[in-house]
Protein backbone atom coordinates (compact mmCIF):
# COMPACT_ATOMS: atom_id res chain seq x y z
CA UNK A 1 0.00 0.00 0.00
CA UNK A 2 1.47 3.33 -1.04
CA UNK A 3 1.62 6.34 1.25
CA UNK A 4 -0.52 9.10 -0.30
CA UNK A 5 0.00 12.64 0.87
CA UNK A 6 -3.23 14.37 1.83
CA UNK A 7 -3.54 17.89 0.49
CA UNK A 8 -5.55 19.54 3.24
CA UNK A 9 -5.70 22.82 5.05
CA UNK A 10 -4.64 21.44 8.41
CA UNK A 11 -5.69 22.60 11.83
CA UNK A 12 -2.34 24.32 12.41
CA UNK A 13 -2.84 26.39 9.23
CA UNK A 14 -6.15 27.92 10.37
CA UNK A 15 -6.67 30.89 12.63
CA UNK A 16 -8.60 29.50 15.57
CA UNK A 17 -7.93 31.61 18.66
CA UNK A 18 -10.19 34.58 19.31
CA UNK A 19 -7.16 36.57 20.49
CA UNK A 20 -5.44 36.06 17.13
CA UNK A 21 -8.56 37.05 15.18
CA UNK A 22 -9.08 40.19 17.29
CA UNK A 23 -5.42 41.18 16.88
CA UNK A 24 -5.70 40.65 13.14
CA UNK A 25 -8.77 42.90 12.79
CA UNK A 26 -7.56 45.57 15.26
CA UNK A 27 -3.86 45.82 14.39
CA UNK A 28 -3.68 44.35 10.91
CA UNK A 29 -3.95 45.95 7.50
CA UNK A 30 -6.57 45.33 4.84
CA UNK A 31 -7.45 45.83 1.21
CA UNK A 32 -10.41 45.06 -1.04
CA UNK A 33 -10.72 43.13 -4.26
CA UNK A 34 -14.49 43.08 -4.71
CA UNK A 35 -16.26 40.89 -3.58
CA UNK A 36 -13.48 40.10 -1.08
CA UNK A 37 -12.06 42.06 1.83
CA UNK A 38 -8.62 40.79 2.86
CA UNK A 39 -7.21 41.37 6.36
CA UNK A 40 -3.61 40.46 7.10
CA UNK A 41 -1.08 40.85 9.88
CA UNK A 42 2.64 40.47 9.23
CA UNK A 43 4.49 39.60 12.39
CA UNK A 44 8.27 39.85 12.64
CA UNK A 45 10.47 38.12 15.22
CA UNK A 46 11.03 41.35 17.17
CA UNK A 47 7.22 41.71 17.55
CA UNK A 48 6.90 38.33 19.28
CA UNK A 49 7.77 39.54 22.77
CA UNK A 50 4.17 39.38 24.04
CA UNK A 51 4.49 35.80 25.28
CA UNK A 52 6.70 34.76 28.19
CA UNK A 53 7.44 31.18 27.14
CA UNK A 54 8.00 31.94 23.47
CA UNK A 55 10.68 29.27 23.07
CA UNK A 56 8.12 26.54 23.76
CA UNK A 57 5.49 27.81 21.32
CA UNK A 58 6.01 26.89 17.68
CA UNK A 59 3.83 29.21 15.64
CA UNK A 60 3.03 28.36 12.01
CA UNK A 61 4.40 30.86 9.54
CA UNK A 62 1.13 31.22 7.64
CA UNK A 63 -2.39 30.96 9.05
CA UNK A 64 -5.69 31.50 7.25
CA UNK A 65 -9.33 32.16 8.02
CA UNK A 66 -12.47 32.81 5.97
CA UNK A 67 -15.80 34.41 6.77
CA UNK A 68 -19.14 35.46 5.29
CA UNK A 69 -21.61 38.00 6.64
CA UNK A 70 -24.81 36.65 8.12
CA UNK A 71 -26.48 39.89 7.08
CA UNK A 72 -26.02 39.12 3.37
CA UNK A 73 -26.58 35.35 3.52
CA UNK A 74 -29.29 34.28 5.95
CA UNK A 75 -28.97 30.56 5.31
CA UNK A 76 -26.07 28.75 6.95
CA UNK A 77 -25.75 26.41 3.95
CA UNK A 78 -25.02 29.41 1.72
CA UNK A 79 -22.43 30.84 4.12
CA UNK A 80 -20.79 27.44 4.53
CA UNK A 81 -20.60 26.94 0.75
CA UNK A 82 -18.89 30.30 0.24
CA UNK A 83 -16.42 29.61 3.06
CA UNK A 84 -15.72 26.20 1.56
CA UNK A 85 -15.01 27.84 -1.82
CA UNK A 86 -12.71 30.40 -0.18
CA UNK A 87 -10.77 27.73 1.72
CA UNK A 88 -10.41 25.50 -1.32
CA UNK A 89 -9.16 28.24 -3.65
CA UNK A 90 -6.77 29.43 -0.94
CA UNK A 91 -5.49 25.90 -0.37
CA UNK A 92 -4.83 25.36 -4.07
CA UNK A 93 -3.31 28.77 -4.73
CA UNK A 94 -1.22 29.64 -1.69
CA UNK A 95 2.09 28.01 -2.70
CA UNK A 96 3.65 31.27 -3.94
CA UNK A 97 2.64 33.17 -0.82
CA UNK A 98 3.79 30.33 1.41
CA UNK A 99 7.20 30.34 -0.28
CA UNK A 100 7.51 34.13 0.08
CA UNK A 101 6.69 33.90 3.80
CA UNK A 102 9.11 31.00 4.30
CA UNK A 103 11.95 32.96 2.70
CA UNK A 104 11.50 35.71 5.31
CA UNK A 105 13.14 33.74 8.11
CA UNK A 106 11.80 35.50 11.20
CA UNK A 107 8.31 36.45 10.05
CA UNK A 108 4.81 35.02 10.02
CA UNK A 109 1.58 36.02 8.32
CA UNK A 110 -2.01 35.77 9.48
CA UNK A 111 -4.61 36.16 6.75
CA UNK A 112 -8.40 36.44 6.87
CA UNK A 113 -10.63 36.74 3.81
CA UNK A 114 -14.19 38.04 4.14
CA UNK A 115 -16.70 37.63 1.35
CA UNK A 116 -18.61 40.94 1.25
CA UNK A 117 -20.67 40.46 -1.93
CA UNK A 118 -24.43 40.06 -1.85
CA UNK A 119 -24.87 37.38 -4.54
CA UNK A 120 -23.85 33.72 -4.48
CA UNK A 121 -20.45 33.50 -6.21
CA UNK A 122 -19.23 30.93 -8.71
CA UNK A 123 -16.09 28.91 -8.16
CA UNK A 124 -14.39 30.68 -11.10
CA UNK A 125 -15.03 34.14 -9.62
CA UNK A 126 -13.72 33.13 -6.20
CA UNK A 127 -10.68 31.43 -7.74
CA UNK A 128 -9.83 34.54 -9.77
CA UNK A 129 -10.29 37.01 -6.89
CA UNK A 130 -8.48 34.91 -4.26
CA UNK A 131 -5.63 34.44 -6.74
CA UNK A 132 -5.39 38.22 -7.21
CA UNK A 133 -5.43 38.78 -3.45
CA UNK A 134 -2.73 36.16 -2.80
CA UNK A 135 -0.53 37.61 -5.55
CA UNK A 136 -0.92 41.09 -4.11
CA UNK A 137 -0.02 39.85 -0.63
CA UNK A 138 2.94 37.91 -2.00
CA UNK A 139 4.34 41.07 -3.65
CA UNK A 140 3.73 43.11 -0.50
CA UNK A 141 5.44 40.48 1.64
CA UNK A 142 8.46 40.26 -0.67
CA UNK A 143 8.88 44.04 -0.62
CA UNK A 144 8.61 44.41 3.16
Amino acid sequence: MENKQRHTLGKDRRIKRRKDIERLFNNGESFSIYPLRVYYFIRNEDDKSDSTSQSQIVEPILQFGAGVSKRNFKKAVDRNRIKRLLRETYRLGNSGLELAVALKKEASLKLFILYVGKEMPTYDLIEQKVGQALLRLQKKFENS
